[in-house]
């Protein structure tokens, strides 16, 4: 039987959420992957460094409780808010927690306590603490305006920060929009993370026939061109872009009743869908890359000696996960986790 082995896969865009669904929906990630970014909007956010290392134990031991191996790394975020102080950084960088995560307020699901004002004296102050300590920057980024011009209309953030704080590494999360490729080249110190989904899917999968709202996410897809553009980006393994799942579950109900939350779960799937895409693009040989060496670069991260084999075998995807509908719920993938 056909396999692949992958070594030391990362995943640079996670939400694992907390509770009773971090039990059901951690194993998906912390089985495959070495490590993950875990994104700090649960509820109540992750706004300090002691409910970052709290909820970080509270992964660890969902992780011990529910994984074939212990061998995984939750990286931790602070969610930027304007009462960050020196001290507090400083404190977060001591204890490896490393990224800070901008969300504009209102932006998506659990931004009500983003940020409003962007450039405000007191947000680049704290951007100027972060370059000077070695932190990383990591950017929802949109506007509130036309909902397929958001990621566009947010460029101009990107050039005032990127051409501001020349040292402050800034990552593009869940770039979707082709015409973003170039802002990401342009800056040195630039970098994006891709989705399975945002390389996959456009909105034709979500409104083109029936509304399905479990392809609803934010970013939202967009056109089949961007979706086109960003695929080739991730099969060429671009040095700059890293994947990130952006893996976001949320219960059938709240997907599907007036809620329509925001998020596509895609952690059951991302790798054997990952490993379909790349073989059938004659791009086997750049999957590694794509999915670990980028990551490890970006981000300064050691690889580890955590091996993922998949099997050339089909891999039935379920209807439903502990009442979360996964991404393809129902087909079939011709690679399947060994």
């Amino acid at each position: 039987m056909e396999t692949i082995t992958l070594q030391s896969p990362f995943d640079m865009h996670l939400h694992l959420r907390d509770g009773e669904m971090l039990q059901n929906i951690a194993k998906y990630t912390t089985n495959y992957f070495a490590a993950a970014l875990i994104m700090p909007n649960i509820n109540p956010p992750i706004t300090d460094v002691k409910s970052a290392l709290a909820y970080k134990q509270r992964i660890l031991q969902t992780t011990s409780q529910t994984s074939q191996t212990a061998d995984f790394t939750p990286l931790m975020s602070l969610y930027l808010h304007e009462n960050l102080t020196k001290e507090e950084l400083q404190k977060a960088k001591d204890n490896g927690i490393f990224i800070l995560k901008l969300y504009p307020k209102g932006a998506t699901t659990g931004s009500e306590n983003g940020v409003s004002e962007i450039l405000s004296p007191k947000i680049l102050e704290i951007l100027e603490i972060a370059q000077e300590i070695g932190m990383i920057l990591s950017i929802h980024g949109e506007s509130n305006k036309f909902v397929l011009d958001r990621e566009a209309e947010f460029h101009p953030i990107f050039e005032y920060l990127a051409t501001n704080f020349p040292k402050l590494k800034i990552i593009f999360e869940h770039l979707s929009d082709r015409r973003s490729i170039a802002l990401v080249e342009k800056h040195e110190n630039l970098f994006a993370t891709l989705t399975l989904h945002h390389i996959l899917l456009s909105l034709d999968d979500v409104i083109g026939g029936m509304l399905n709202p479990h392809y609803f996410c934010k970013p939202i897809l967009k056109t089949k061109k961007d979706q086109e553009s960003l695929l080739q980006v991730a099969l060429n393994a671009h040095e700059k872009f890293s994947f990130g799942s952006d893996s976001a579950p949320h219960l059938k109900t709240n997907k599907e009743t007036s809620k329509g939350a925001a998020g596509i779960f895609s952690a059951p799937i991302a790798l054997p869908a990952l490993t379909q895409t790349f073989e059938t693009h004659n791009a086997l040989d750049n999957l590694e890359s794509f999915i670990s060496i980028n990551a490890s670069k970006i981000y300064n991260l050691p690889r580890t000696n955590k091996q993922i084999t998949l099997l050339k075998k089909p891999m039935q995807i379920p209807e439903e996960i502990s009442g979360i509908v996964p991404m393809f719920a129902g087909k079939s993938l011709d690679w399947s986790l060994a």
